[in-house]
């Protein structure tokens, strides 16, 4: 696997300014693959400052044409799109036929909204006697996670190009190769020198220089909400904007009437796709009473599909989780539902295979609202089905946790499943199925973050206001 050793900084790739690496290792068959430089302060202040230097002609550039720019970046993802999904597979492990269609395809998309909406954005309105002008902040310090390494990444930088804003990106250490693969895009598209600049390295070096920096004028980060709070901390004692993309806890809530089976098969798809490895998957299945027991016996029966191997083979539905870190949290968390008291109908901790960070895709019946399955973030395929009584209980359940990213209704009919939507606090609900909208705001309520990313909302997040009286 292609590596650079170097960071991509004012248009070129240059020699990191330490001597610490990070190795990358295929979660699969916990082989090394490759190994990229572990950047330093002074290797995230040299891209600061190419940033800072490339911000002024680039906030000057029309809106078209930096429209027009992120439009070709999109047809080299394109291009490219057998090499990212290969690496993506790699790195993170998920199989190959996902990594295509999702991990390439969405951001792809992403690419495209943002390539239309750059050129068609009202950068400037009249309100009464006063002309409003939305101007971008600056500097973006933008800090991505190893879950979507692709999809993170763009759903930041495409908006902040169109935007007129500067880019330092700090992808995640377990998968830095896709994020260079994305630094040789925008080369290749042919974005100016110092717009886009990328620095490899850990979270608590790299990652925290970044967010502390003096030259950056907003942090954008996914992630934990634990680093999200500090980030936030930096940020606020800087008087510095951020937008923060965390965790979540997502209630699948399956209403009397809806199609059982359908609802069913859906959320075990949600939970199992990447491994479970999605910040708003629906790990939370709430079912009536009357439909319990049908409900965790289809769950067992749709689980049992997701056949777990190397990522490669057309065969495999679920790989490993992304690294060994990674598994052992998610075998806690199992174990600690067993010994909650919750039921284990499907999966558990044991080792499915004897080499890789493989879970066995896990669901669990007879969960109780307060227990850790049902109230932490697991990031890992296991399935917590808990029941209600009424929709009163329902939606006090589903809203009983710190987080608010994301969420589903199945009913049977529209109309019940929107007035129950209504009430959840939550920034994303799925109704009936509803598909992914690369032009919807996603973004959380409580602990789940603040700020919004895609479409016009994810736009606005790296704009500020200035207004002319007349």
């Amino acid at each position: 696997m292609k590596a650079h050793d170097g960071m991509y900084i004012g248009g070129e790739w240059r020699a990191a300014l330490g001597s610490d690496r990070i190795e990358v290792l295929n979660p699969a068959d916990e082989r090394p693959i490759a190994s990229v430089p572990a950047g330093t302060a002074q290797d995230v202040d040299a891209a600061v400052r190419a940033a800072r230097e490339a911000f002024p002609a680039w906030a000057a550039t029309p809106p078209a044409e930096r429209a027009a720019l992120i439009g070709a970046l999109r047809d080299v993802l394109i291009a490219r799109k057998g090499e990212l999904a290969e690496t993506i597979t790699a790195e993170l492990g998920s199989p190959l036929g996902f990594s295509e269609m999702v991990h390439v395809g969405a951001p792809v998309a992403v690419a495209s909204s943002f390539a239309e909406l750059g050129a068609s954005y009202a950068f400037e309105e009249r309100i009464g006697n006063s002309t409003v002008l939305l101007e971008p902040v600056g500097v973006v310090g933008a800090i991505t996670p190893w879950n979507y390494p692709l999809h993170q990444i763009v759903a930041k930088v495409a908006p902040a190009l169109a935007a007129g804003c500067t880019i330092v990106l700090k992808p995640a250490e377990d998968t830095p190769l896709t994020a260079q693969l994305f630094a040789e895009a925008v080369h290749e598209a042919g974005i100016p020198a110092g717009v886009f600049n990328l620095v490899t390295g850990t979270g608590p070096v790299a990652g925290q220089a970044l967010a502390a920096h003096e030259g950056v004028d907003l942090v954008s980060f996914t992630g934990s909400t634990a680093v999200g709070k500090q980030i936030g901390a930096t940020a606020g004692a800087a008087v510095k904007r951020v937008a923060l993309e965390l965790g979540g806890k997502s209630a699948n809530v399956i209403l009397p009437g809806a199609d059982l089976a359908k609802a069913v098969a859906a959320g075990v798809g949600h939970v199992m796709n990447n491994a479970g490895q999605s910040c708003n998957a629906l790990t939370r299945m709430l079912v009536h009473r009357d439909q319990y027991e049908e409900a965790v016996s289809l769950a067992a029966a749709a689980a049992a599909k997701y056949s777990s191997g190397d990522p490669l083979d057309p065969g495999t539905r679920l790989g490993p989780v992304v690294s060994e870190k990674q598994r052992d949290r998610v075998r806690g968390f199992i174990t600690k539902g067993v010994e909650e008291g919750a039921r284990l109908v499907a999966g558990g901790p044991e080792a499915p295979h004897e080499q890789g960070y493989f879970i066995a895709p896990t669901v669990f019946a007879d969960v109780t609202p307060e227990m850790s399955i049902a109230q932490e973030e697991i990031f890992g395929p296991v399935l917590s089905i808990l029941a209600y009584e009424d929709q009163d209980e329902a939606l006090a359940i589903a809203n009983g946790t710190d987080y608010g990213l994301g969420g589903a209704v199945w009913a049977g009919d529209e109309e019940t499943a929107v007035a129950f939507a209504r009430r959840m606090d939550t920034g994303q609900v799925d109704i009936n199925g509803g598909r992914f909208n690369p032009l919807a705001p996603f973004g959380g309520y409580k602990k789940s973050g603040v700020g919004r990313e895609l479409g016009p909302h994810g736009l606005a997040e790296y704009l500020q206001t200035k207004s002319l009286q007349f």
